[in-house]
């Protein structure tokens, strides 16, 4: 049983992307298999937030595919606590402040703020490259089953907007690790 538990706590922290250093996953999409129940899609595809204040920024959004699911992990390195969020499928994705349509592609929009500014509070120097209206920097969804494209929103009042484009309304999850927001988008239904 002991053996057991320790395996499958190592395909935990292997499917969570987080045995790679930031820069390695960032480079090379991570794939890990995953036990046959692990597939569950029990996650619904409702509103998921947490109301936890953070103040460092948000140092980098990179993706990865699993075998039931894509992921996106946006690190918040150095965050006391829980990173707050506020995850949810829209009709149409608009830029935070100013209200501008930005198109995403897709046959649904996940959007996903995040309780961290891209900018450095302190100094007001960019940390995170994203652009309004672009995809991810350094994020390729090519070959990835769920996910179809990703736009930056804005990053305004402390936290920072992205825009998901997903194969459909898909059931997601949210998890959270050492300073690490993950969004979980499954397979199927």
């Amino acid at each position: 049983m002991q053996r057991l538990w320790t395996l499958g706590a190592a395909v935990l922290l292997a499917g969570a992307g987080l045995a790679a250093p930031a820069g390695e996953a960032a480079a090379v999409p991570h794939r890990a298999a995953a036990p046959a129940d692990a597939c569950s899609t029990a996650w619904g595809s409702g509103l998921k937030t947490a109301t936890h204040g953070n103040a460092e920024p948000l140092k980098d959004i990179r993706v990865g595919q699993h075998t039931c699911f894509d992921r996106m992990v946006f690190d918040v390195t150095g965050a006391k606590g829980p990173v707050g969020h506020h995850v949810g499928f829209v009709d149409a994705f608009h830029q935070d402040g100013s209200g501008d349509r930005i198109p995403v592609d897709g046959g649904a929009i996940l959007q996903v703020f995040v309780s961290a500014p891209s900018y450095d509070p302190a100094t007001m120097r960019q940390v995170y490259a994203g652009r309004a209206g672009r995809p991810l920097p350094g994020v390729d969804l090519t070959g990835f089953r769920t996910f179809r494209d990703t736009k930056f929103g804005a990053s305004f009042e402390g936290q920072t907007q992205i825009g998901l484009g997903v194969r459909a309304r898909l059931p997601f999850r949210v998890l959270q690790y050492d300073g690490k927001l993950i969004v979980d988008v499954a397979h199927k239904w």
